[in-house]
């Protein structure tokens, strides 16, 4: 069986959450791994702000499941923020796990506080017509510098590692915006246990259009490894302006 997954950080619950909607559609994918997501329940939100149900909205999706990562006190007022998974497949959520847990009750987008942002590590196992599927999904921490392994870091991948351990013989996918180089001992490490469903042309993941930096533009974050009991039939990461990330698209065969 061939199952389509999309990785992507919306960027803030959707800025460009049209853009998001219409590629969505056109992809068709049996599974979203998405980061950045927002999750009011305030129907009076504007449509980014309450991201899982204004794409399942537009969108066919009946399975979903949001993994709070910390409360973001913005001009919207506070409002939960973290990862979800949006499926045509019904789905179990598994604990999840934090990569950098909270400090504070509130966090804003500020560049001061991107390094101390709750992280976390979404768990959700996928019931699909052709084998059950362990589904990470990460937002990893943070660090303008992505080669660097630096000890928040290290507590990142040793979660990591862990939680692969614990599912030995399934079928796993992990995936997300890992903040890291998939150079960096965080995420090379996985190596040992998955493999990556994507090769060295993958140079960035950042649309470069919404970037100032030009370190952006070689940096390639938003990352997918599979169990060895999937086989990845195609990849791509397509230079669309949906979010400030690029999606990863890829197709696996069960």
């Amino acid at each position: 069986m061939t199952i389509k997954i999309i990785s992507l950080n919306l960027w803030l619950g959707g800025k460009l959450l049209p853009s998001i909607i219409d590629f969505l559609r056109t992809e068709n994918a049996d599974v979203l791994s998405l980061q950045e997501v927002y999750n009011s329940q305030d129907p009076a939100s504007e449509n980014r702000y309450r991201s899982i149900l204004s794409l399942q909205g537009h969108l066919p999706y009946p399975y979903s499941n949001f993994a709070q990562s910390f409360i973001h006190d913005g001009p919207a007022g506070k409002i939960p923020q973290g990862n979800a998974v949006l499926s045509r497949f019904p789905l179990t959520a598994k604990p999840g796990r934090f990569l950098l847990e909270a400090t504070r009750d509130y966090y804003q987008d500020e560049p001061d506080q991107w390094p101390i942002i709750p992280r976390m590590l979404q768990h959700v196992e996928l019931h699909t017509p052709g084998a059950d599927v362990q589904l990470f999904n990460m937002h990893g921490v943070w660090d303008i510098e992505g080669s660097k392994y630096t000890p928040a870091r290290r507590y990142m991948h040793d979660v990591i590692i862990e939680e692969l351990k614990k599912q030995s013989g399934e079928h796993i996918i992990l995936t997300g915006d890992t903040n890291a180089q998939p150079t960096n001992r965080a995420m090379h490490d996985i190596e040992n246990y998955l493999d990556p469903a994507f090769d060295s042309s993958l140079t960035t993941t950042f649309n470069m259009r919404r970037k100032d930096k030009p370190g952006y533009a070689t940096a390639a974050v938003d990352l997918m490894y599979v169990s060895r009991n999937i086989k990845v039939a195609s990849w791509s990461c397509p230079d669309v302006d949906i979010s400030d990330h690029r999606p990863l698209v890829v197709e696996l065969n069960l």
